[in-house]
C-alpha cells in the first residue's frame, strides 16, 4: 500500500511544511531515504521523504510554510518528488481528506 501522496518536483527545490510543529525525526529511514517528520499535536503528524537535504534537526519547531529540506530522490524512489504523509496516532490516512478541507475553508473566506 502507498500511504500518502507524490509530488513532482526537481531535485534541489524547496520543501516546505504545511503545518506549524516539532520535529520528531530528520535522518534516514529506509524506503523513505532522507525524511522529516513533524508532531502537530492532537495525534497529528506529517512526513516528507525521498529528499536530498534535510535543514532541520530533531526537537527544532517550525512554522506553516518553512522549508524542511529540499526535493530528491533517495530510498526507494524512482526519481526526484517529495513523498507526502499524514498520520493520525501513527496509523497512515489519506493525505487528501486534509487538503478537500483545506480547499474547502479556503473558499468559505
Amino acid at each position: 500500500m502507498h500511504s500518502g501522496i507524490d509530488f513532482r518536483g526537481a531535485t534541489g527545490e524547496p520543501a516546505r511544511v504545511t503545518a506549524s510543529g516539532r520535529v520528531t525525526h530528520a535522518s534516514s529511514m529506509g524506503g523513505y531515504g532522507l525524511m522529516v517528520e513533524v508532531d502537530h499535536g492532537n495525534g497529528m503528524s506529517t512526513r516528507y521523504a525521498h529528499l536530498s537535504r534535510i535543514d532541520v534537526s530533531v526537537g527544532d519547531m517550525v512554522r506553516l510554510g518553512q522549508r524542511i529540506g529540499r526535493i530528491g530522490s533517495t530510498g526507494r524512489s524512482t526519481g526526484p518528488h517529495l513523498h507526502y504523509e499524514t498520520r493520525i496516532n501513527g496509523e497512515a490516512v489519506d493525505p487528501m481528506r486534509f487538503v478537500r478541507a483545506g480547499l474547502r475553508l479556503a473558499s468559505a473566506d
